[in-house]
């Protein structure tokens, strides 16, 4: 890691650079289904995309390398030198992608709230911390908190500036509040970090910090949903374990069971639930992770924000990538389900052919849609294909057959509700 050049920075240009995915490894991500190489093109995207917004922070910067950034990112270096892996932790961790950005955005506005950078001194605090370097540095509370990413939170006796060393942070003090991890990995449960749920809608509302037998009721449901995970689709289960740092517990009032936001790659804000309904969730959201890395360096449609096209998983009209998203995720959804029925899930059957008959009434419409450049042609044909495989494993009796008669229903019925869209719901 080294310090950017003077000069302005935009932000993270679309699509991103340095970037080459063939048409195979394109085919390979449309299917939903987990491989090496689409895990590892997801990880390098994300880790890319963090960088330019960081050097895009630390070149808008006033003061420049002289100032209070440029030597929070000189002690990020000296930490580097002795643990590249602690300093890339801490800089690809999801909360620091959305306060990146939203530090970025504020950077360059004429007017609005001045940016956080003091938030990149507790960015370079934590890593030092976790490398084990010599270091003094004072950073101010904010509402008598003072959040070190990756780590956790120190709650320090008196008001005011609060001097760091390399011997501030011990679990045994009273006054450490540490990130809770889960079981059987590296993914964590964030209920501290500021900036983790930093964007998000109204039916999307972190929760607060959460007592003790809050973080083991979630450790409970964070364990049965990795077991059924690997039970019934072990290649799913890996690839949550690769993709997944952080889970955000929303809070109690909150009406979506899950939600991912790209500012925040490699986090999903989720619902406390039943583990089968958390394990689908984890399936569904970890795909929009996938869909938004490769979106970042491969344009599949250049159609705007407009909200015209049916979607049977919502009531309200979606845009192009709404559409393409849910349906991504919903595709995912019905192979999951069908393995997991196969297994003799209770239910799997009957779910696998409703999220099922979901994608294969939405997917000519996808493919029908001008605004498709040639990859996002490529890309909804490999959707397609993935949806007609499932043919081969099809559900007993009349299910499948009972659950498109049902999305026709809905489709009829928003069509009398959306006259003037009909055609963007086009059987």
């Amino acid at each position: 890691m080294t310090r950017p050049a003077p000069g302005a920075a935009p932000a993270a240009p679309d699509p991103l650079p340095g970037f080459s995915v063939t048409s195979h490894l394109l085919r390979a991500l449309s299917s939903t289904e987990p491989g090496a190489e689409g895990t590892r093109l997801v990880r390098d995207i994300r880790r890319s995309k963090r960088l330019v917004l960081l050097r895009g922070v630390l070149d808008a910067a006033p003061g420049g390398a002289d100032g209070e950034t440029g030597q929070h990112w000189a002690l990020l270096e000296e930490a580097e030198r002795h643990d590249p892996g602690a300093v890339r932790d801490v800089l690809h961790y999801p909360a620091t992608g959305a306060w990146a950005e939203e530090t970025l955005r504020r950077l360059h506005a004429p007017h609005g709230p001045a940016p956080d950078l003091a938030h990149l001194g507790a960015l370079a605090a934590a890593a030092a911390l976790r490398a084990g370097v010599d270091f003094k540095l004072t950073l101010r509370p904010l509402h008598g908190r003072l959040v070190l990413p990756t780590l956790g939170l120190l709650r320090p006796a008196r008001p005011g500036p609060v001097a760091l060393t390399e011997r501030s942070w011990d679990p045994a003090d009273p006054a450490v509040l540490a990130l809770h991890g889960l079981p059987g990995g590296r993914t964590a449960l964030d209920d501290l970090d500021p900036y983790r749920a930093l964007g998000h809608s109204a039916s999307v509302r972190p929760a607060r910090r959460l007592t003790p037998k809050g973080h083991r009721r979630w450790d409970i449901q964070w364990t049965g949903a990795l077991t059924l995970l690997e039970r019934y689709d072990s290649t799913r289960a890996g690839e949550i374990g690769e993709l997944l740092r952080t889970l955000v517990p929303l809070a109690g009032g909150a009406r979506s069971t899950g939600a991912t936001l790209p500012a925040a790659a490699g986090s999903v804000l989720v619902r406390g639930q039943a583990p089968p309904a958390l394990a689908a969730t984890l399936v569904h959201e970890v795909q929009h992770g996938k869909l938004t890395a490769l979106a970042d360096v491969l344009t599949l449609h250049t159609a705007d924000r407009t909200p015209c096209y049916w979607a049977p998983w919502r009531a309200d009209p979606r845009p192009l990538e709404g559409l393409l998203h849910g349906a991504y995720a919903h595709l995912a959804l019905a192979g999951y389900w069908q393995r997991a029925a196969l297994y003799g899930a209770r239910g799997a059957w009957a779910r696998h052919a409703r999220y099922r008959a979901q994608v294969a009434a939405v997917l000519p419409v996808l493919q029908g849609a001008r605004e498709l450049t040639v990859a996002g042609r490529e890309f909804t044909a490999g959707m397609a294909a993935a949806e007609a495989a499932m043919d081969d494993l099809p559900p007993p009796g009349d299910q499948q057959a009972v659950a498109r008669r049902a999305i026709d229903h809905d489709r009829r019925a928003w069509c009398e509700d959306h006259p003037e869209l009909a055609a963007f719901a086009a059987s």
